[in-house]
């Protein structure tokens, strides 16, 4: 962003009060923030100050900063910062604000600067001989399917060709700038194709009249959906077996007595299935107990346990090793990071196997954890894997 400096001295004026019109909007504004935060109320004073005079004076933002109690430096801030507050002065009829990003520049914002510089002043923020008019490039003014498109003050100049502006610059010159017609100056509705509408169309009060009535809606709900009606799918058990007929009580007891004869005749077959079964079910379970089975005390793969030191090691401070697992490894045996840290591969593998841990000493690497603690404690741990242990 550019630096942004107030006008100078020579066409700021002496002072700047608010008319009672924008001091009653003032006022409002600053009702609108709790006692106390009235200061936040600073851009929208500013924005008013700069509708009444047409660009922001120094006056007027010291005299907004003296409304709002707050220092000039503070309110002067917010005024150069905003790209949207005029510091030097603008035309009095008409500041024209061309969008010249991408979209706008595809479709003729170049064009329409042109326009510009022939009619108002080859500069921007520069005004016409005569003060009233002047013109500047701005980023996007979110009206890109309208593109090109100008900002005068407040109001958006849509779809527009350099002949429309230049006819828009006219107006406003002449003081018509109210009757010129805001938005679209193609004839389109909106943002709406340029080859008409294509969406709601309907009459939204002939489309309420065409919905049933209650009357309507009860008689359609006692004469419920035929079964080869299209978009009306078979439910329930009529879609899953396939039959509309409608079961009567009597029907009901014979189909439960055939199903129930059906279900004893069927049992002998079914009993002699599920020895088969249930073979093949005792045969994995047993594969799988003797796969889950803990190994043996006496494995000559377990580690070689000690008597419990006076002063055991913490072995909590192994990653992976909390109050219960030291517990079970106390129980084994092992009080100290010197065990741990000189396990073999078949003893870690019998100790992963008793904890039923599946890996989990490779995968935190206790070996590794133990000899750094035994060599050096806390320190060497941290010089090695860059963390304090647990």
């Amino acid at each position: 962003m550019s630096v942004r400096r107030l006008a100078d001295d020579s066409v700021q004026p002496q002072g700047f009060a608010f008319d009672r019109n924008f001091t009653a909007q003032a006022k409002t504004w600053v009702k609108k923030y709790p006692k106390g935060r009235e200061q936040s109320a600073v851009i929208p004073l500013l924005m008013l100050a700069q509708e009444q005079e047409g660009w922001v004076t120094k006056a007027a933002i010291e005299h907004v900063a003296d409304m709002l109690g707050m220092p000039y430096i503070r309110a002067l801030e917010v005024a150069t910062f905003y790209t949207q507050f005029q510091l030097k002065p603008v035309g009095t009829k008409a500041h024209i604000q061309v969008c010249g990003t991408t979209p706008c520049m595809l479709r003729g914002s170049e064009e329409l600067m042109e326009v510009c510089k022939k009619k108002i002043n080859p500069e921007p923020f520069k005004t016409n001989a005569e003060g009233t008019l002047s013109w500047e490039e701005v980023e996007c003014q979110g009206a890109c399917v309208n593109a090109p498109m100008v900002i005068i003050f407040k109001d958006a100049y849509e779809d527009l060709t350099p002949e429309r502006l230049a006819e828009i610059i006219d107006e406003f010159e002449a003081g018509k700038g109210a009757e010129v017609p805001t938005g679209p100056q193609n004839g389109r509705t909106f943002s709406a194709p340029i080859s008409g509408q294509v969406t709601l169309l309907e009459d939204p009060a002939a489309k309420k009249s065409s919905k049933p009535t209650a009357k309507g809606k009860a008689a359609a709900s006692k004469k419920g959906p035929e079964a080869d009606e299209p978009g009306h799918p078979k439910s329930g058990a009529e879609g899953a077996l396939g039959t509309s007929r409608p079961v009567a009580p009597g029907d009901a007891k014979d189909d439960a007595a055939a199903a129930k004869e059906k279900g004893t005749a069927a049992a002998p077959a079914d009993a002699d299935s599920k020895p088969a079964k249930a073979t093949g079910g005792a045969k994995k379970a047993e594969t799988a107990t003797k796969a889950d089975a803990a190994p043996s005390l006496d494995d000559k793969n377990r580690p070689e346990g000690i008597e419990k030191p006076a002063e055991p090691d913490d072995l909590k401070l192994i990653s992976g090793v909390g109050p219960v697992l030291e517990s079970k490894l106390n129980d084994l045996g092992i009080y100290t990071y010197k065990q741990v840290a000189s396990w073999k591969k078949a003893e870690r593998e019998w100790v992963d196997g008793y904890l039923s841990f599946k890996g989990r000493i490779e995968r935190d690497d206790w070996v590794k954890q133990a000899k750094a603690l035994a060599k050096g404690g806390r320190d060497e741990y941290v010089r090695v894997f860059g963390k304090e242990p647990r």
